[in-house]
């Protein structure tokens, strides 16, 4: 028997997983939660401000040497018969550091220093920078812009690198490589530099073979001209391919041994298709945590307005791989239950959740009378827009907490549709929807995004997607498959027609979501920018 590793670095922790490769089989695993977990609200006492979100790269080190231990002693199998490890990351989480990695936030002079921490994928504060990124490539007609819905996120590379050149140009220039933490964590287990193809596609705007030129990066600021050939000269590594092996460092770290092979990494939603077996052209996987992210292949290049990408092989070779996402999904849910459920509800969050799901349950589609736009973390796709803020529209004196509980929920179905449709008008067919993450686990969730798509629901039967399609990867790296395809094939598995839709519930929703794309077309598009002004005033209120 052979055995592969898969470790998923999450929002708030990191879970490994140990795999059977002859069938998929997920023998054992741990979870590690992140000692500094995200901050966003004071670095070392000093506060951060709005629109921040950082991270501290040992808490990624910890989950190598505490969850992949434990991870294998929870399955009992020899680590002499593990082959391959693989990993995936929340993106884009970057981070600056020396020359051999040495992350800058670990060096005494930086270490007060935000810009010189993990920006983490929630980090906002970029968006004046997004802007003028989009607003340049767009006046200039650069022909790469088109392949990410004609919008540049200030979730991505290029946005959060400006800001700190412009914010801290004493980092900037400490700076050797400007590292996905999805690369900077392979780099330490293997001892090898390799940018993974789909973060350097989704989230660097390396398109057909380049980066973006030289003239245009030099309009944006003279010192940014050389940014890719400064701090991204590492070369590209495919999907599924091989980075190296453990080194004696990472091998103690792990409880393995210098012989496993360690594959590119990979992000933790696109590696989850080939664990869904979701490998063929329409079959969109949601990935629902904090936040959702949708990807999916197709095998036609199409401009879709919004989406966060397209990318060749991005996902599996061969096809065009998309992707669009929400940037606050079950982040939504947790911030209502935190701070506007009283006590009554529940002891603990986990109480208070299944309370407010089982009472939300009980409601007909419609009667709590409320309307949501689900914007707490901005607007991903097909907005792109980070400045958007959350509206709940219809509460009166006699609205409880399970009506607004419900009614977030209902808000982040509408934002899936309306993402689901945007694709459809685009030319790029979705025939299917499959949901893995923590959020698949709740009823009420479930029913309401089958009956607002109108779609049936499949789900990846595991608990641990990411991880489980990381170790497909680490399968593939290591040799044991040809190919993803082979590998999803004989290790990969999906609960089909787990949830259907409610035909009249269905109807009902469509009234719904009109009214939601309503909203969406006055906030959102038609130039009513209320919401950037409030930002800009707490911005001020706050400096």
């Amino acid at each position: 028997m052979t055995y592969v590793v898969g470790v998923d670095f999450g929002t708030l922790s990191g879970r490994a997983v140990v795999v059977r490769v002859g069938d998929g089989a997920e023998l054992g695993s741990a979870v590690h939660t992140y000692a500094n977990g995200v901050v966003d609200r004071d670095l070392r006492g000093r506060p951060l401000p709005p629109d921040w979100a950082l991270q501290v790269p040992s808490d990624y080190l910890d989950v190598l040497t505490n969850a992949v231990p434990a991870a294998l002693a929870d399955a009992g199998v020899d680590p002499r018969d593990v082959i391959g490890l693989a990993t995936d990351f929340t993106a884009c989480t970057v981070l600056p550091t020396l020359e051999d990695g040495t992350p800058l936030c670990d060096l005494d002079r930086f270490s007060d220093n935000p810009h010189a921490y993990v920006k983490l994928w929630k980090h906002h504060a970029a968006q004046p920078q997004a802007d003028r990124i989009t607003e340049l490539a767009a006046k200039r007609g650069e022909p790469w812009l088109r392949r990410f819905g004609g919008m540049i996120s200030s979730e991505w590379e290029l946005a959060k690198a400006l800001q700190v050149l412009e914010e801290a140009p004493e980092v900037w220039a400490a700076t050797r490589y400007w590292v996905e933490a999805a690369d900077w964590i392979v780099w330490r287990l293997c001892g090898s530099y390799v940018r993974n193809a789909c973060t350097a596609g989704y989230k660097g705007q390396f398109v057909d073979g380049a980066y973006p030129s030289k003239e245009y990066l030099g309009a944006l600021n003279p010192d940014f001209s050389d940014f890719p050939e400064r701090m991204l000269d590492a070369p590209i590594g495919q999907l599924g391919q091989a980075a190296g092996t453990l080194t004696a460092e990472a091998a103690a770290w792990t409880g393995l041994h210098t012989g496993v092979v360690v594959a590119v990494g990979n992000v933790d939603a696109h590696v989850s298709a080939p664990a869904a077996r979701a490998v063929e052209p329409g079959q969109l996987v949601m990935i629902m945590g904090t936040s959702t992210c949708h990807v999916m292949s197709g095998d036609v290049l199409r401009e879709v307005p919004g989406m966060c990408g397209v990318v060749e092989g991005g996902i599996v070779p061969g096809l065009w791989g998309y992707e669009a996402g929400q940037s606050g999904v079950g982040d939504i849910f947790g911030w209502f239950v935190e701070n506007g459920v009283p006590a009554g509800y529940g002891a603990d969050a986990g109480a208070k959740h299944e309370r407010l799901s089982e009472l939300a349950a009980r409601q007909p589609v419609g009667g709590h009378g409320l309307i949501a736009l689900d914007w707490h973390s901005g607007n991903r796709s097909p907005l792109v827009d980070h400045e958007l803020s959350g509206v709940i529209l219809g509460q009166t004196l006699a609205t409880r907490p399970e009506d607004i509980y419900r009614a977030l929920v209902e808000a982040t179905a509408y934002g899936t549709r309306l993402i689901i449709e945007t694709f459809r008008e685009s030319g790029v067919a979705v025939t299917e929807l499959i949901v893995t993450g923590g959020l698949q686990k709740n009823p009420l969730i479930m029913q309401i995004y089958a009956d607002v798509t109108r779609m049936p629901i499949h789900l990846l039967d595991s608990d641990q997607g990411p991880a489980l399609g990381s170790a497909l990867h680490a399968a593939v790296a290591a040799g044991a498959y040809p190919d993803i395809r082979a590998a999803a094939a004989a290790m990969g598995r999906v609960t089909r027609d787990a949830w259907r839709p409610d035909p009249a519930n269905a109807d009902r929703y469509d009234a719904l979501y009109a009214e939601y794309r309503a909203l969406v077309d006055h906030f959102g598009r038609h130039g009513n920018d209320v919401m950037r002004r409030l930002r800009k005033i707490r911005r001020a209120a706050l400096a």
